[in-house]
């Protein structure tokens, strides 16, 4: 289902570093000029949203040097293959999530875990809205690129990739050390639908890989050195990174034990 774009929807973090919100997901852009990078593209359902919330900061998606993906969940990429074969713009992740872009395997929850867990708040709701917006759509990215060099790309906003593995095997943060800012994807979160937790958290386990590497992962963000953190779902959150990671680890804890 194709979703515009809300009048609200685009926020200025940072001098030409834009925060959009999709339908339950959110994606970054990063300008230099005329031309931008693009973290993440939301859910299929979403692509009418990415081009426009483009177009709201100036940017024509021919512009685009680069889309970044920090995991190949489909709310996440819904609009990486649009991108990539109208426009020709390249798609980039760690080099363990191209496999998972092309759809080669899927490594993400299941009907049957989700149907499982229907009872519980808010689940349902976003069951319903994931399905709508293309989460079981068949969306992979037909040639996906591993990053070309170790360190920053050389890319508008100079992003540092930050393997965050666990919630998926080739998760990755990007640091925009400029800026002092770090977009999290799903490696660490602000809000979901399908959480009671306001504030910076995991996402609930059934959504990750491997919890234990999810966790193992917040120790690798709390020691990047930036005081925005642009989360995957949920709204920005300004205050030191390594806060942030702490908080998230604590609630994990008191949840589950450790």
């Amino acid at each position: 289902m194709p979703r515009a774009l809300h009048d609200d929807a685009v926020v200025r973090v940072a001098n030409d570093v834009y925060a959009v919100t999709g339908s339950n997901t959110n994606w970054v852009i990063v300008k230099d000029g005329d031309s931008g990078t693009l973290i993440d593209t939301g859910y299929p359902g979403d692509q009418e949203a990415v081009l426009a919330s483009l177009e709201k900061v100036g940017l024509n998606p021919r512009d685009v040097s680069a889309v970044l993906v920090t995991h190949a969940h489909n709310d996440h990429i819904g609009a990486a293959e649009q991108l990539s074969t109208t426009y020709g713009v390249p798609v980039l992740m760690h080099e363990t999530e191209v496999p998972h872009a092309r759809r080669d395997f899927l490594d993400q929850v299941s009907v049957g875990k989700i149907l499982a867990r229907a009872w519980r708040p808010g689940v349902l709701p976003w069951a319903v809205h994931a399905l709508r917006s293309g989460g079981t759509r068949h969306v992979p990215v037909a040639k996906p690129e591993a990053f070309p060099t170790a360190g920053p790309l050389d890319l508008p906003g100079s992003p540092v990739p930050v393997h965050t593995p666990g919630h998926t095997r080739g998760h990755c943060a990007y640091h925009l050390p400029a800026h002092g800012i770090l977009v999290t994807g799903d490696a660490l979160v602000t809000a979901h639908p399908t959480s009671r937790i306001q504030g910076p958290q995991l996402l609930p386990t059934m959504f990750h890989t491997s919890r234990a590497e999810a966790l193992e992962s917040l120790d690798l963000i709390e020691g990047v050195d930036a005081d925005v953190l642009l989360p995957g779902h949920g709204p920005v959150h300004r205050g030191p990174v390594r806060a942030a990671a702490a908080a998230a680890r604590e609630h994990a804890v008191a949840r589950h034990g450790g």
